[in-house]
């Protein structure tokens, strides 16, 4: 009974201490902060693959924001050097970039457009009188192509089809094709800046109204560019917008990029933007990408507040790239959007959504002619790879099929 008894008492004391550290565990596993673009730096999952990290290690140096920009209540998900032992969450990985242009284009050719198959149909009528011009006058500008580029454009079907005579349905598609990529003017530069600098990322503002899918689109160009191989932080710079900042995140968290965000709502949007900058310098990433809040293009309050997030940026590093997000089905009054951001921020591409659900892709013209601005991004559908860049050619070809 004696040599039993240490051994009972040994057993009581390990519960006892067991039972203590149970509260302890449970707490620390409650403040776990996720780092959704954190790498295991032995197993680093596809294209980033995101990690959960229990003990953050250290707080970041404290930092100073010019006079007006509140740096509270920010919550940055900078990653730590020590990433041993982590803990991966898979992420999706995107699919290649060719892939994604074949299937847009083949979206595009099946969606129900009139500017290219109304054009086929009208020019290839055995006598072509004014009734025909009329009726190709109007076709153009119902597609939104716009006042003067519908003249442009049927002054120079006029002179082609008076010099070519009898035609054949192949001449007539081989002639409109060649007006239609004038048109569309395969010359600019469709390009994303996005070059890191020697010492800064490359710093992208995406803007446009409310409900145009600035922040899918955000999300969507995010996949675009880790499938390249670029290292992508996201700035959650709309605070107006009930969950916007979550649903960013999530989409960080898809493809492995961190997220800097605010936990308040209606926090200051431009210290949200100066801390995502901030914090892409210091995790010496490749591109910053900065979401921000959907704001009505008459409403002149909101604009100077686009205009002062961007110039916070610009107190640690240059805009490289701002993207309006226009929606194609809105036509002539995606134009007028287009011109009042253009005079509030430097507007150097446009991203055209909801193209294949439009009979309105003159509207890729009308923006170019008008604003001097190339459509660089074209989204034709709600999956997460329906995003590729504008290819003046294809478009034309998909219309024309």
């Amino acid at each position: 009974m004696n040599d039993i008894l240490p051994i009972i008492v040994s057993i009581v004391a390990a519960l006892v201490v067991v039972g203590g550290l149970i509260p302890v565990l449970m707490k620390t596993r409650k403040n776990i902060t996720r780092y959704p673009g954190t790498r295991d730096a032995n197993d680093p999952g596809p294209q980033g693959a995101g990690t959960l990290l229990e003990d953050p290690l250290g707080a970041p140096a404290e930092r100073k924001a010019p006079a007006g920009v509140d740096l509270e209540d920010l919550e940055t998900t900078e990653v730590p050097d020590d990433a041993a032992g982590l803990e991966t969450i898979r992420v999706e990985t995107p699919l290649p970039v060719a892939g994604r242009l074949t299937r847009l284009r083949e979206r595009l050719v099946r969606s129900n457009n009139i500017l290219g198959k109304g054009l086929l149909a009208l020019l290839s009528s055995d006598t072509i009188d004014e009734d025909v011009w009329d009726e190709v006058e109007e076709t153009l500008l119902l597609a939104d192509l716009g006042t003067e580029p519908t003249m442009q454009l049927v002054d120079a079907l006029r002179e082609r089809v008076k010099v070519l005579g009898t035609r054949t349905p192949e001449q007539v598609k081989a002639l409109l094709r060649e007006e239609l990529i004038k048109l569309v003017d395969p010359t600019m530069d469709r390009s994303l800046n996005i070059d890191r600098h020697a010492d800064k990322p490359a710093v992208m503002m995406v803007v446009g109204v409310n409900g145009v899918g600035k922040t899918t689109t955000v999300g969507k160009l995010a996949r675009v560019l880790v499938a390249e191989d670029k290292d992508v932080l996201l700035g959650a710079a709309d605070t107006f917008r009930a969950a916007a900042a979550e649903q960013l995140a999530t989409w960080g968290q898809r493809v492995g990029v961190p997220t800097v965000k605010s936990d308040v709502d209606g926090a200051d949007p431009a210290s949200v933007a100066y801390e995502a900058v901030q914090a892409g310098i210091d995790q010496e990433v490749d591109v910053v990408m900065i979401d921000t809040a959907g704001r009505l293009q008459n409403k002149v309050g909101l604009m100077d507040e686009l205009g002062k997030v961007k110039r916070v940026i610009e107190k640690l590093a240059e805009v490289d790239e701002v993207l309006l997000v226009l929606d194609a089905t809105t036509g002539q009054n995606g134009l007028n959007q287009a011109r009042v951001f253009s005079e509030v921020v430097n507007i150097t591409g446009i991203v055209l959504t909801k193209l294949d659900g439009t009979a309105k892709g003159g509207i890729v013209v009308a923006i170019q002619k008008s604003l001097g601005v190339p459509v660089k991004l074209i989204g034709l559908g709600e999956g997460a790879d329906d995003l590729a860049p504008f290819e003046a050619e294809s478009f034309v070809d998909a219309l024309l099929n």
